[in-house]
């Protein structure tokens, strides 16, 4: 082919070429110009090669021009004695096959508008394959898709070398269709299983990726029949395994277990548990085997742990999970760095939720209560102003621990009781003390903290004060709450 110049002569020049082939199948040679485009280092003489190849092959596939079947070799057709037609059908074949091939190594280019151009196009040709297979069906109403090529996209996007995170975010659009759902669910099952075969360390950058289309796939809260298909057919068939929901949330639950069987990088951990609870367990066909990913990160510690015992609650309450150690977990992450970290909010915010309930045993709340107390003597007081509060609605919320603040004809005490080096809430012996740290704490320098403080002094009114409001002001804000206008601190009233 003789190149014009600027991508306007290419545009012209490879149109001209497009439709000669198109025409006159003895012109089928031309292609290998328009394919030798393909490998240029332009990224505009790339494009328009790639819509070059969107037309030839969209045609090609549309009027049924590409072999169907199992593709025999290239050679030994050409040298058989088989009719023209076939070996045109085998040889065009071949071509859409290196088209296919060098589309998916244009999803690791440096342009995003050709990885994008590359990626429209190779979902073009799924749509096409599955509307004009080049299979054979095994049987009369068997349900054919374009495994192998969608694949290899999802391989292609499952890069571990480069971050392909906004080209998943337009490969999202794709997703929204219950039969590209279905199959990425599939695909990546198998990506994520192929990438750590035998393979000692695994780029984060294939993790990331990993993670980033997991998470996009999203299956319908509500029960209905998958209908928005990608690949249109005359009519769905009920033996069909993709036009059922519970086949999906298998597949939802195969692609999540899979990945999550790994060793995951820390943040890949976090960023996991912080959906767990919203985006996938809800959704798994069995949300209890969560259970051992979740109880690898609740080892981890720190802001990993805090979260993984977010969803082990949720397997508990809803799903019927035994897990002895849940308190005990809990009560571990209570060490006076909890005032510091960047997840303190969330921390109290869930661990107001584990708390809530008011069958607990009254031993359990009280060595939490204690615990909060104790180091409450050393907290800022920007965290005081959230943990006193919480502290009064644990004394609300169970009755029986009031004996921490008022004990009627109770014996001095010449020392603490409460043991605070002992792991285990229930032999702290904190039901056996008092919340003596709170009349500490009501000599404070700040006078919102010692406010706070002294409300124990007093009947705690019957409803709690909700934490939320706290959780979310700023220390600045919390600190300077009596001097800003229009922000005042949710006290507990007395009643």
């Amino acid at each position: 082919m003789e190149r014009e110049a600027g991508p306007v002569g290419a545009r012209r020049a490879l149109g001209r070429l497009v439709e000669a082939v198109l025409a006159n199948r003895g012109k089928a040679n031309a292609v290998f110009d328009i394919l030798a485009v393909l490998q240029s280092e332009d990224r505009e003489e790339i494009q328009e090669a790639v819509r070059a190849c969107s037309r030839l092959f969209g045609a090609l596939l549309a009027r049924g021009e590409l072999f169907v079947g199992q593709l025999p070799s290239e050679e030994m057709v050409m040298a058989g004695s088989r009719g023209a037609t076939r070996k045109y059908r085998v040889w065009m074949r071949h071509r859409y096959h290196s088209c296919c091939n060098r589309l998916g190594e244009l999803l690791a280019r440096s342009s995003f508008q050709v990885k994008e151009l590359a990626l429209s196009t190779l979902m073009k040709f799924v749509q096409l394959e599955g509307e004009h297979p080049l299979e054979k069906p095994k049987w009369e109403g068997n349900y054919l898709f374009p495994h192998q090529l969608f694949k290899s996209v999802v391989g292609g996007l499952l890069s571990a070398d480069e971050d392909h995170s906004l080209l998943l975010c337009q490969f999202r659009e794709y997703l929204e269709h219950d039969d590209i759902r279905y199959h990425t669910m599939q695909a990546a099952t198998d990506a994520v299983a192929r990438a750590t075969d035998g393979r000692p360390e695994v780029p984060l950058t294939f993790w990331n990726n990993a993670f980033t289309l997991l998470s996009s796939v999203s299956l319908p809260r509500q029960e209905r029949a998958p209908s928005s298909f990608y690949v249109k057919h005359a009519e769905l068939s009920d033996k069909w395994k993709v036009v059922h929901l519970r086949e999906h949330r298998k597949a939802f639950q195969q692609m999540w277990l899979g990945f999550l069987k790994h060793q995951l990088p820390l943040r890949i951990c976090k960023k996991v548990l912080v959906i767990t609870h919203d985006s996938v367990l809800p959704h798994l066909a069995q949300p209890r085997l969560m259970i051992d990913f979740l109880a690898r990160a609740c080892d981890l510690g720190g802001a990993v742990s805090l979260l993984a015992l977010n969803g082990l609650f949720i397997l508990i309450h809803k799903h019927n999970l035994e897990y002895p150690d849940f308190y005990r977990k809990l009560y571990g992450l209570l060490d006076p760095s909890v005032f510091h970290v960047k997840y303190r909010a969330r921390f109290f915010h869930l661990a107001d939720l584990f708390l809530s309930s008011s069958h607990l045993p009254a031993y359990l709340v009280a060595a939490f209560t204690k615990r909060l107390a104790r180091l409450a003597l050393t907290a800022p007081p920007e965290a005081l102003l959230t943990v006193l509060p919480f502290i009064c609605n644990l004394l609300r919320r169970h009755p029986a621990c009031r004996v921490l603040v008022h004990r009627p004809r109770g014996p001095e005490l010449d020392a603490d009781p409460y043991d605070p080096r002992e792991e285990d809430p229930a032999q702290s012996r904190a039901l056996e003390s008092s919340l003596w740290e709170l009349q500490a704490l009501q000599r404070h320098y700040h006078p919102e903290v010692s406010k706070a403080a002294s409300a124990v002094n007093q009947a705690l009114s019957e409803a709690e004060v909700s934490i939320a409001p706290l959780l979310e002001l700023t220390a600045f804000q919390k600190l300077t709450i009596n001097i800003v206008p229009g922000i005042e601190l949710p006290w507990w009233h007395s009643s």
